[in-house]
């Protein structure tokens, strides 16, 4: 089955989510207020808060060890995932998993547990590693890029069986897995979702056969659009079309002046952080096309951030995301800083203008699949 981009948009109601505070912020380390804070208190409030605003889902990221620095804090996802689970109602918790760091065994458990404890709101965010110190350092060997994938595949497979609740057995270059079953199976619907992104051919790929929806780094509507029609087109074996998802970090202001100034503000409080962005960028994978396209389009946030547009006036940042949502977007995963109160106003003045412009592009129950 191929899918085409624009009647994604129309077929798939808007969502809007918040990314979890794993590392303390997404933004500078610098911002006067906005302390860096990675703690679970931090992190639970900020998603409960989330919740009672009206966001439909939250992406919790999953980094082992904090890429600003290893002596920074860095909250876990997956027991962190578990507690939001259990203190929320109603909104979605997709949550990073990096292959090389989990049996997709192991983690299939666990994802199941989660999707029972938050009754059929959890999701799992398969991520190809780019930070190589998390892996080399546990003694793990990083695999060049398109291998990361061929193992990325395998591990979805396995996983995705188990996640459905078959009886799974697999024989292939990485995993080794004889009539493994898991109970109790999801009550709530046939599996978590599952959730991929990157722009690579591998990354696409394996979207397209494997994911429900595909993550997009923020970029210029135009790039957005030749992925949206590229990974929609390929052939999904009898699956629903695909969804699809894009990150950005939000300035959002009365007037056009305002939004400038905040801009400005962020990109001056961004120079104190280069250092330590150098530092990481030493220890990264070149050929991770993430940050290829950060080199070309820099930007305020991490995942492409403020390079998706979503700067300006209430009214045109609600414009902005009504012409990605034509064009297929269906979840915004949103950043800000400082997080809570820019979350705040969000919710306030941009979500209703939003509802305004495009009424039949409601939010849906994060239960859905």
């Amino acid at each position: 089955m191929s899918g085409h981009a624009p009647a994604a948009g129309a077929r798939h109601p808007l969502r809007f989510g918040v990314w979890a505070l794993i590392s303390g912020t997404w933004a500078s380390l610098h911002h006067p207020d906005d302390p860096v804070d990675a703690s679970w208190r931090r992190n639970r409030r900020q998603i409960l808060e989330a919740e009672a605003l009206g966001y439909d889902t939250t992406l919790v990221a999953q980094h082992t060890i904090n890429p600003w620095s290893d002596e920074l804090d860095g909250l876990e996802a997956w027991t962190a995932s578990a507690a939001l689970a259990e203190a929320t109602e109603r909104i979605e918790i997709i949550t990073a998993i990096k292959p090389f760091l989990y049996h997709p065994v192991v983690l299939a458990k666990q994802a199941l547990q989660i999707e029972e404890i938050s009754q059929g709101r959890f999701a799992i965010n398969l991520v190809n590693a780019w930070y190589k110190p998390e892996i080399e350092k546990a003694g793990l060997p990083f695999l060049e890029h398109d291998e990361r994938y061929a193992y990325g595949r395998e591990w979805l497979t396995v996983a995705r069986s188990l996640l459905e609740g078959r009886r799974t057995t697999f024989h292939g270059r990485h995993f080794d897995v004889d009539g493994y079953l898991l109970r109790p199976e999801d009550r709530f619907r046939d599996r978590p979702r599952v959730y991929l992104g990157g722009e690579s051919e591998p990354a696409r790929a394996l979207g397209a056969s494997h994911a429900d929806l595909f993550f997009i780094n923020g970029q210029p509507i135009e790039r957005v659009r030749a992925i949206v029609a590229d990974v929609a087109g390929r052939a999904r074996a009898g699956q629903p079309p695909l969804r699809f998802g894009l990150s950005a970090f939000v300035i959002a202001r009365e007037t056009e002046a305002e939004a400038r100034d905040a801009l400005a503000f962020a990109w001056e409080i961004a120079a104190r952080d280069e250092p330590k962005v150098a530092e990481m960028l030493r220890h990264i994978d070149t050929r991770a096309v993430m940050f290829q396209t950060h080199a070309q389009f820099p930007a305020i946030g991490t995942n492409g951030g403020t390079a998706a547009g979503l700067v300006g006036t209430y009214d045109q940042v609600a414009e902005r995301i009504r012409d990605f949502h034509a064009e297929g977007i269906e979840t915004f995963m949103l950043q800000f800083q400082p997080f809570e109160p820019e979350m705040r106003r969000f919710a306030e003045h941009v979500i209703p203008r939003v509802r305004r412009l495009a009424p039949h592009a409601g939010g849906t129950p994060a239960v859905a699949s």
